[in-house]
C-alpha cells in the first residue's frame, strides 16, 4: 500500500506541474487534457480502488481490474466535473463557474469548441483561455453548449463511466 501510495503521490505531483505549464495554452488536445487529468483525479480513484483490494489479497487481476475501474471513475469524474464548471449551481458545488477558465484551464468543453464552433466564437474561446478572462464566461457558455462541447464532454464522460463498469466485470463478488 506504501508503494502505490507512493507512486500515485509522484504521478498527482508531475500532474500538478504539468497542469500549470498548459494553463492559458489554446492549443492543447484532448489526448493532452485527458493525460493531465488521467495523473491527476483519476490516478488517485484508481489508487484508492486498488489500494482497497491490497489488504483483501486480490489477486493480481483482481487488483489491475480494480485500478482500471478507478482510472475511468475518475475520468468519468473529472469530465462532469468539467461540464458543471459551465452548467452547475455554484451554490450546491461550492465553487463559481468558470472558475477553470478565470485559471486559463483549457479542458475538454474549451477544447472541443476551439475545434467545432465558428471561427468567431473559437476565436472568443481562445482569447479567454489566453486572458484567463472570467467576464467572457457568459459567451463563453452559449458556445460550449451551441458546438455541442458539453454533450461531447458528456459522452466522452459515459464512455469512460462504461469502462470503469466493464472493469468491475473482472472482480470476483466480495463475500462481505
Amino acid at each position: 500500500i506504501l508503494r502505490l501510495l507512493s507512486d500515485t503521490t509522484n504521478t498527482i505531483a508531475e500532474g500538478e506541474v504539468e497542469q500549470p505549464a498548459r494553463a492559458g495554452d489554446p492549443d492543447a488536445t484532448e489526448a493532452q487534457y485527458t493525460q493531465i487529468i488521467g495523473k491527476k483525479t483519476a490516478l488517485l480513484f484508481a489508487a484508492a480502488a486498488e489500494g482497497a483490494a491490497l489488504p483483501a489479497g486480490a489477486a493480481p487481476g483482481t487488483r489491475a481490474a480494480m485500478h482500471d475501474y478507478g482510472m475511468n471513475l475518475g475520468l468519468a469524474f473529472q469530465l462532469i466535473d468539467d461540464v458543471l464548471d459551465y452548467t452547475g449551481d455554484p451554490e450546491e458545488m461550492g465553487k463559481n463557474l468558470g472558475d477553470d477558465l478565470a485559471e486559463g484551464k483549457p479542458t475538454l468543453p474549451l477544447i472541443h469548441a476551439i475545434a467545432h464552433a465558428d471561427p468567431a466564437a473559437a476565436a472568443a474561446v481562445r482569447e479567454a483561455i489566453l486572458g484567463r478572462n472570467r467576464d467572457a464566461l457568459a459567451q463563453i457558455v452559449t458556445t460550449v453548449q451551441a458546438c455541442g462541447a458539453l454533450d461531447y464532454t458528456r459522452r466522452r464522460a459515459g464512455h469512460h463511466r462504461d469502462l470503469a463498469l466493464a472493469a468491475l466485470k473482472h472482480v470476483p463478488d466480495s463475500t462481505f
